[in-house]
């Protein structure tokens, strides 16, 4: 097991991305508790690469999420399908990113200090959504096509496991 947490921050972003998966396939060899998977998985993203927030929204009933495992500030407690970039990617099972979250039509501002996003849907095996996981940014366009390929990668690993 993974004794240390990774800095990748002085990496390119790919080779940060496989670093982490590195790390955080270590850690969760075996398990399959979907809670304890959203933890680390959080708390890897984040402590590599200290953005303002990342974490889970997990979906509860037909059409709300609600707050699940993070790291960071304060989140949002609930929040509706098609409200906001959560409920919008959730809505649309689409991979979401923001770069300015002030020109997001509908934008709930959990923190007043992020700046940019990305959301990407979590789904099983089946194609159906259990959560998405949303990481905030304090800095405009922190996020790109990099981090849609990699962070998609990183949650289709739910599909395998859960």
């Amino acid at each position: 097991m993974a004794e240390t947490q990774l800095d990748v921050r002085a990496l390119d972003k790919t080779d940060a991305y496989r670093a982490l998966r590195v790390q955080f396939d270590a850690l969760c060899e075996g398990v399959t508790d979907e809670i304890a998977l959203m933890s680390t998985m959080a708390c890897v993203l984040q402590l590599g690469f200290g953005h303002l927030w990342t974490g889970f929204y997990r979906r509860v009933g037909a059409a709300k999420l609600i707050v699940g495992p993070f790291q960071g500030t304060i989140g949002c407690l609930e929040i509706e399908f098609g409200k906001g970039v959560c409920g919008t990617a959730a809505a649309h099972k689409e991979t979401l990113i923001v770069p300015d979250v002030n020109a997001f039509p509908g934008h709930i501002a959990c923190d007043a200090r992020s700046r940019s996003e990305i959301v990407v849907p979590v789904l099983d095996r089946g194609g159906e959504l259990i959560a998405v996981l949303d990481i905030d940014s304090e800095r405009l366009a922190a996020f790109d096509e990099v981090d849609r390929r990699e962070l998609e990668s990183w949650v289709r690993w739910f599909a395998k496991v859960t």
